[in-house]
């Protein structure tokens, strides 16, 4: 699928700070700096989708939209569990969608309904009428347009990370979200993970006191693979071609967004990011052979981009995102507060009088605070190979809610603060690492909300 890229302009970055408030000037204004976000007027009859529920439903009944590498990989995870009916598959390559039908027929349900001829060949699949949630795990700039066709369709919609890529696409989101009272949830797996329930347990159990501060991110070295020409890599190397900033935010920071219960009592308030200098792909590319048409490609996104919020009741995150620098894997992980931090990658911990310092060894703290759909889960979540069973554990639960008529436990508003990260760190970079404001998606709901029931399902 097609994706218009494009290098991230001054006066883009102009539209981006009107939007949000944030002016070309604010650096230096004196004091601290404190940008207001402009919050577009809902439309009559909207209305916020927290805490949303529909009826239980026996059968959930699923369209696919892109069956490559990860919607593979997310179809066998729900071809695993009970009361899932795959209805319908969708995308580009014909190859990929026949897989698909054998996939599901191979774990004896109907052949599904499949769907290939073009770009916009998804729209048939929203329109039908006897699917309730469409999965969606393609390129990133189609996520919205997808998300909202499904939503628009009576659908509930599933999309993969970073769910946008504008501020637009974020309020679009939103807006047909409570527009069409359908869920739209973005797939963060990282939120399903064993250690990160294990502390979200722990932050809300008031482990580690008053939270303060965290640290995420995105810290993966794929050079070789960005510069491989195939279907998956290109688009990714498009977008790293011709935008700097954070372009992945959401594993790392949804889970400490998650802790801090950012959209439910806190909210991300202003953010500045800063990208280092490019070199690690472009003199890669400049050793390639001769003829090749990757020798001398230069990319506009920096070897790393740290990115840092500042929350409405004070908190301050740290977000950094590299896919090019040598160095170990880490989504860093790392909640502090009054009496105590937890770090990872590896895993340690820190509490107040605590006389052996930092700690390893943390089986004491998963035997008391250990989330129960791992306890309950861990056999099949191991053997489902899906980034280590997160995969397995975020299908299962959206599955079980809605199955048993439950909120879910991520909302359109995580998906648009978290994935807004993506144009306001290209928009402040752009600007010499200006205060952006984050906009407020929730309109002011952010105060009253309870936390996410993640921690205590």
């Amino acid at each position: 699928m097609k994706h218009s890229s494009h290098s991230y302009s001054r006066r883009e970055f102009l539209a981006v700070a009107g939007a949000t408030g944030a002016g070309i000037g604010l650096a230096a204004a004196a004091g601290p700096a404190n940008p207001q976000p402009v919050i577009p007027r809902a439309k009559p009859g909207q209305q916020r989708v927290f805490g949303l529920e529909f009826p239980p439903m026996d059968t959930v009944r699923i369209g696919f939209i892109g069956v490559g590498s990860r919607g593979t990989g997310l179809l066998g995870n729900l071809l695993e569990t009970d009361g899932v009916r795959i209805k319908a598959v969708c995308d580009l390559v014909p190859d990929r969608v026949k897989s698909a039908q054998r996939q599901v027929v191979a774990k004896g349900q109907p052949e599904p309904a499949g769907y290939v001829k073009n770009e916009t060949t998804f729209e048939e699949l929203c329109r039908r009428d006897d699917l309730d949630l469409v999965y969606i795990a393609t390129p990133w700039d189609w996520h919205v347009p997808m998300a909202v066709s499904a939503m628009r369709q009576g659908k509930h919609a599933a999309i993969e990370v970073p769910a946008a890529m504008t501020l637009e696409e974020c309020w679009e989101l939103v807006d047909t979200a409570e527009q069409t009272r359908r869920h739209c949830l973005m797939l963060e797996n990282c939120c399903y993970g064993e250690t990160e329930l294990l502390v979200l347990r722990m932050a809300r159990q008031g482990v580690f006191g008053e939270l303060t501060h965290g640290e995420a991110g995105y810290l993966h070295e794929l050079r070789d693979y960005l510069l491989t020409d195939s279907s998956a890599t290109n688009w990714r190397r498009d977008f790293i071609a011709t935008r700097n900033g954070n372009l992945y935010p959401t594993h790392g920071l949804g889970p400490v967004a998650q802790y801090m219960g950012i959209n439910a009592g806190d909210r991300f308030d202003y953010l500045v990011s800063a990208s280092s200098m490019e070199q690690a792909l472009s003199r890669r590319c400049a050793a390639i052979p001769a003829g090749n048409p990757r020798r001398g490609q230069h990319f506009a996104c920096g070897d790393i981009n740290t990115s840092i919020l500042k929350t409405a009741l004070g908190r301050t995150i740290v977000v950094q995102f590299s896919l090019v620098l040598s160095r170990p894997y880490s989504r860093i992980n790392l909640i502090a507060g009054t009496s105590g931090t937890f770090c990872d990658y590896p895993p340690r911990l820190h509490l107040d009088g605590q006389a052996e310092g930092w700690t390893t060894d943390l089986q004491s703290y998963h035997e008391k605070y250990g989330h129960p759909l791992w306890k309950k889960l861990n056999d099949q979540a191991l053997a489902s190979g899906g980034h280590g069973g997160m995969d397995y554990i975020m299908n299962w639960r959206l599955i079980q809610c809605l199955r048993d008529g439950l909120p879910l436990d991520l909302s359109v508003y995580d998906a648009a603060a978290w994935s807004s990260v993506v144009p306001l760190s290209i928009a402040s970079v752009a600007n010499g690492s200006a205060p952006v404001a984050v906009p407020d998606f929730t309109r002011g709901a952010w105060k009253d909300q309870p936390p996410s029931p993640l921690a205590s399902c």
